[in-house]
């Protein structure tokens, strides 16, 4: 799953992390607009994840996990897992009193380590391999 000692797999999390603060920052853009604007939360937070998904993917997979290939059926269900995973941590941050642009940033932590180790294991696969 994860080679420890493995500098490629290293320079992998790297690049993941890199593409990450560029996604991060256009999803929670998109969310603190979406906000400002005056969207409840969770139509802003599933607008911003969804067009964040259609963004990520491309970085992703162009930068990221270049030479892989990817399923964009496998894509989409990990999606729909850290959203699930994202709107649980975004309801608790809010529940706890936390303002809507803090908890948006929680939901955003909630699901980064996750996310690498499922688009590595479950989406892209080296190309070739089976």
């Amino acid at each position: 799953m994860f080679d420890w000692r493995s500098p490629a797999e290293w320079r992998r999390v790297w690049r993941f992390y890199q593409a990450g603060v560029i996604n991060t920052l256009f999803g929670y853009g998109a969310y603190a607009l979406l906000v400002r604007l005056g969207l409840n939360i969770y139509l802003a937070q599933i607008a911003s994840h969804l067009a964040g998904m259609a963004f990520n993917f491309l970085t992703y997979s162009r930068y990221v996990f270049k030479g892989h290939d990817a399923s964009l059926i496998r894509y989409f269900a990990s999606y729909a897992g850290q959203y699930a995973i994202s709107v649980t941590a975004l309801a608790g941050a809010s529940a706890v009193g936390l303002n809507p642009y803090v908890a948006g940033l929680v939901a955003i932590g909630a699901t980064s380590v996750v996310n690498y180790f499922v688009l590595k294991v479950f989406v892209y696969r080296v190309r070739g391999a089976r």
